[in-house]
Parts: structure tokens; sequence; C-alpha cells
């Protein structure tokens, strides 16, 4: 899947965007027409430790999902968001499975 990570106000590194890859990568395993997704993190100038702002746009066929979340790291956004996407895309599998 194509992943394209865009960080608003810094620079993320290597490992964080290879992390991400392989996280959005595991959701082919739940649907596996999902064309694309958009990452984007942002970091709120906040005295509160959980400023990281994970948010994504999971694109696929008639649809796309968007998931934000705010928290201590962007490695736990991802985990976060990544699980919210799952039960969606189950969700959205089971949908069409009925329509059938």
């Amino acid at each position: 899947m194509k992943v394209n990570t865009q960080s608003v106000n810094f620079s993320a590194d290597r490992k964080l965007i290879d992390f991400i890859q392989k996280r959005m990568d595991k959701l082919d395993l739940f649907y596996d027409k999902v064309i694309q997704s958009d990452v984007f993190l942002k970091v709120e100038n906040t005295s509160d430790k959980e400023n990281k702002i994970f948010e994504v746009r999971l694109s696929v066929p008639g649809d796309s999902f968007v998931v934000k979340k705010q928290c201590k790291t962007f490695e736990e956004g991802a985990d976060t968001a990544a699980a919210s996407l799952e039960r969606q895309l189950k969700k959205r599998k089971e949908k069409l499975r009925a329509h059938l």
C-alpha cells in the first residue's frame, strides 16, 4: 500500500516513517482493496504530555476512513489509529459480504 507521510512543522526521522509504513501495511491483512493512506504528523505547542497528533486518511474504493489520535508518541498514535482502522475495515468487509 502507498503511504504518504507528512510531518507538519518538524521533520520526521526515517525510523518513524518506516514504523508507520509497516503498521499501515498490516491493514492489508484485513481488507485487501486499500488504495492508499495519507498520514499527517503534528506537534501541538502545549505543556501537555499528549501533544502529538497522528491523523490518517485511508482510501478504499468508494469511501475513505479518517482517524485522528492524540498521544504521547507518534508510535502510540500509529498503533491506536491502526487498531481503530482495523475495526472499521472489518465492519466494512462484513457489510459488503452481507449484501452479496
